[in-house]
């Protein structure tokens, strides 16, 4: 087998995970995008117009204040009774954004339909401008409509790009953390030591000096010396014998 074909089938072995989990992710997302319901959204525009001229920042101030103002129940109320929704239900369809510079408030109305979305953003524009210009002598500003919700000509969710590209990094994530559970499990395991076991102590070898001298073995006679005046008899009646 040449050596790139063998590079290639070890790579496939180690990061099979990450290769079949990418595409089913992107295969998921573009799932979605086929079968989930689409949303519109359409922006309605106010702006904040001081009074006294030279009020600049605090126009922009009172626009950040009246911008937080856009989805509190004071003034979804009338809008809810304009557009057919229960105040809950235009709290989740609508929300307001602000500038830090300019003194305008921008209202994003969402919907199934374009004309749903343009009517949510509409009538709660039309609710805060009604309700700040209540109390516009003690502020010193006015809120006036700016630009009226345009109809929106496409959905803004769902998006096949983005689902399509969700999906493949939901793949990615997916395919690395199986990649590491595989080779947690796959690692060599550590020998476990019973519960309170100890290993025991080995004794010193003791030394050559101190090696005691072999002892008899219990219950054995010790044995007896020749006297050293019989050895030469003894050789010598051994020899006579042997003549």
């Amino acid at each position: 087998m040449s050596e790139p074909r063998r590079s290639v089938r070890s790579l496939a072995r180690r990061w099979w995970p990450v290769v079949l989990a990418v595409p089913l992710g992107a295969a998921a997302g573009a799932g979605y995008a086929v079968v989930a319901h689409p949303s519109y959204a359409a922006n309605s525009y106010v702006i904040v117009v001081p009074q006294t001229q030279g009020e600049s920042v605090t126009a922009v101030n009172f626009a950040q204040a009246y911008g937080r103002l856009a989805g509190q129940p004071q003034v979804l109320a009338a809008a809810a009774a304009e557009t057919g929704h229960s105040r809950a239900e235009l709290e989740a369809l609508v929300h307001g954004t602000t500038s830090p510079d300019a003194p305008m408030i921008e209202i994003t109305g969402t919907g199934a339909r374009p004309l749903e979305a343009v009517q949510a953003a509409d009538a709660v524009a039309r609710s805060l401008v009604a309700f700040a210009n209540t109390s516009s002598k003690e502020t010193g500003v006015r809120l006036v409509p700016l630009a009226p919700a345009a109809e929106p000509d496409k959905p803004t969710t769902p998006s096949a790009q983005l689902d399509v590209a969700v999906g493949a990094a939901a793949g990615v994530l997916i395919g690395a953390l199986v990649m590491m559970t595989r080779r947690r499990d796959t690692g060599p395991a550590p020998a476990a030591a019973g519960p309170g076991a100890e290993p025991a102590p080995t004794a010193p070898r003791p030394r050559a000096e101190e090696t005691p001298a072999e002892q008899p073995a219990a219950g054995a006679a010790p044995a007896e010396k020749a006297p050293a005046g019989k050895a030469p008899a003894q050789e010598k009646s051994a020899a006579g014998s042997s003549r």
